[in-house]
């Protein structure tokens, strides 16, 4: 019988990619809690300093908790590297400000994250970077944004927290054809549901602090996509300092182990739901990809396995009938945080994107009485339960 050389799949490599063991034999992974390592000899010194190899110098660097994480993401979005973030925003900020320079363009999906929105608006015209926010689904409006001096494309999908989604195979051609950088954030949908790299995003950026950690215990990001651009993001990163620190390195490296059947149940709740948020009285209108009536469902079909763990709706009666259902919540929580094993209601209006103009949110859609639902890992009934007595 012949040997096979088929590679694991990459579910496989999320539990079994492992740093080397030490002369202890342990099975799990230990934590490297350092700041920086030593050198047998100047020489190895002086050549790990020289980029000549690749021993670890200052875990502001590089640290092996943090390189077995980055591995493990690799692998799940299937591309050549990666490097960790303190934060998902640093993951964003490190994606943009090492890879854009003054002079350059951006085009930007005008329904992202509320930071996002405030890093692309405010902060980057003042480094000389421009911005154009454009509608995620109007197809004229990208075509009419590029200029010559455009650089990047950055979307989110599902978008935050309206839920539309983008067509990444669409937005991959127009990138390649106005010569972009591709640059998604895959928070939402993880790369367990969709894998933007598939569909030429160069680029993919994560808050691992939401589903990827699960629990809502650590934060973390990281940037993972083309070889050549994660060289320029680690060298901005490791002079600028948005370092992972290796205790959450580790912890998000074993919610990696479980991330596959946790977003099973997650996606299978918030399909109920959704569903059972639909029947009531006392809201308007429910959204979510894996339901026929989102306005992109076919969308959705093509690019994601399942509809992810995040629902939205609107509550009749606008903003106070939305802060009254907030407040009558027995078991849902209210927290700013996402992706997390407990169900967390939000109003993004006073909360996530807060910071924009009211027409702003209005014209990405974040009207005054939208409520996102993470839903997470509970009896899917209590959960529907809890709900409905809220806006009963």
């Amino acid at each position: 019988m012949s040997e096979t050389s088929n590679k694991p799949n990459e579910l496989t490599e999320a539990i079994r990619i492992q740093i080397p063991t030490t002369g202890e034999g342990e099975h799990s992974t230990p934590l490297y809690l350092t700041s920086s390592f030593t050198f047998e000899e100047a020489e190895t010194m002086r050549a790990a300093f020289a980029d000549e190899n690749d021993e670890n110098i200052y875990s502001r660097f590089t640290n092996p908790n943090v390189d077995e994480f980055i591995k493990k993401m690799c692998a799940l979005e299937q591309v050549e590297a990666g490097y960790a973030t303190a934060t998902g925003m640093a993951a964003v900020f490190a994606s943009m400000f090492a890879l854009l320079k003054q002079g350059d363009h951006l085009i930007c999906s005008s329904s992202v994250f509320g930071s996002t929105h405030t890093m692309v608006t405010k902060f980057l015209p003042r480094y000389g970077i421009e911005t154009t926010l454009v509608d995620a689904n109007d197809k004229e409006a990208w075509e009419k944004a590029v200029k010559p001096n455009s650089k990047m494309l950055f979307i989110e999908t599902p978008t935050n927290p309206q839920l539309e989604i983008i067509d990444l195979e669409w937005a991959g051609q127009f990138a390649k054809q106005h010569h972009l950088i591709y640059n998604v954030d895959n928070c939402f949908a993880t790369p367990l549901l969709q894998k933007p790299a598939l569909y030429g995003a160069d680029i993919i950026v994560h808050s691992a602090t939401k589903w990827i950690d699960g629990q809502g215990r650590v934060l973390g990001g990281i940037v993972v996509g083309r070889k050549d651009l994660i060289k320029d993001i680690y060298l901005f990163s490791r002079n600028t300092g948005p370092s992972l620190s290796p205790f959450n390195a580790w912890v998000l490296s074993k919610s990696l182990e479980t991330l596959d059947v946790r977003l099973q149940r997650h996606c299978e709740n918030a399909l109920k739901v959704a569903a059972a948020l639909k029947q009531h009285k006392n809201v308007e209108w429910v959204k979510y990809p894996f339901m026929e009536n989102h306005p992109q469902y076919n969308i959705a079909k093509k690019q994601m396995k399942a509809g992810g763990g995040i629902v939205c709706f609107e509550v009749k009666g606008g903003v106070e009938k939305g802060r009254q259902f907030l407040n009558k919540l027995k078991m849902l929580s209210m927290t700013a945080n996402l992706g997390d094993t407990r169900s967390i209601a939000s109003h993004p209006a006073s909360t996530t994107h807060s910071k924009l103009t009211e027409q702003e949110r209005l014209n990405v859609g974040i009207t005054p009485g939208l409520i996102r639902i993470s839903v997470g890992l509970e009896y899917a009934d209590d959960i529907i339960n809890d709900l409905n007595q809220a806006l009963d």
